[in-house]
């Protein structure tokens, strides 16, 4: 999953064909290095993950998988990747896209590809843990996703979301869409002549979407933030959180 909450977007894309985010070329507009630039290329020894042992990485929404191997190859250099035993998992709930990246996955050994939707069953993630003999993923990507389990499953939903994500790693780096991006995508949708989100008018969590996020996260799921790499080109804030 991933959005848009410009309106270059609009030029490349029918926005009205991905109400759950799931844009074909995303990456076109919105590229990998958008993110990667703040993100350290020693995030995983940062996170205290030796060479020796496996480290688990879980890219939820991961679209066309582009910036999941980026992702990959930014925090495991060429020259290191021999020596480095990480794991990457990236889901999508469009088949079509999870075929995408299957199909250019550079590293199947390494980084694997899924269609799998975040709200209904994620036995396959835990199947994925037990085969490695892990309890949880030792770093969970969630970028650009909340707004849109948000806009389709309403507030309930996004809290669902959020404690899954935190039920499933011991660390969480977030990026949630703030509240322009909300307004944009159903304005695209009147746009086309089509009426809104289900659950849009009725969202009482509104306003500081990071801020809301961050609470939960820390009030009722046993996690604290660790560290902010500041916010990406398009305003939005990349937070890490650790399992307390």
């Amino acid at each position: 999953m991933a959005t848009i909450c410009s309106e270059a977007g609009d030029e490349i894309n029918d926005p009205g064909a991905a109400p759950y985010g799931n844009f074909i070329n995303y990456y076109t507009f919105n590229p990998p290095e958008n993110r990667l630039s703040l993100i350290p290329a020693t995030l995983v020894q940062d996170l205290g993950y030796s060479r020796d042992k496996d480290t688990l990485i879980l890219d939820v929404g991961c679209n066309s998988g582009e910036l999941s191997v980026a992702f990959y190859k930014h925090v495991v250099p060429e020259e290191e990747s021999h020596r480095r035993t990480v794991h990457l998992l990236g889901f999508d709930l469009d088949e079509r896209l999870i075929e995408r990246a299957q199909q250019t996955n550079p590293h199947p050994d390494s980084i694997t590809f899924i269609p799998l939707d975040i709200t209904g069953d994620v036995g396959r993630l835990q199947e994925f843990l037990t085969r490695r003999g892990c309890p949880r993923f030792h770093l969970c990507v969630c970028l650009a996703v909340t707004m849109w389990v948000h806009l389709n499953h309403g507030d309930s939903g996004l809290l669902r979301l959020l404690s899954r994500l935190a039920s499933l790693s011991q660390h969480l780096l977030l990026e949630a869409q703030p509240w322009k991006c909300y307004r944009s995508a159903a304005r695209r949708l009147r746009k086309l002549g089509r009426s809104d989100f289900d659950h849009f008018k009725a969202l009482k969590i509104r306003g500081d979407l990071a801020g809301h996020a961050r609470r939960h996260l820390e009030e009722d799921c046993g996690m604290e933030l660790i560290q902010s790499y500041g916010s990406t080109s398009w305003d939005r804030q990349l937070l890490l959180f650790r399992r307390i």
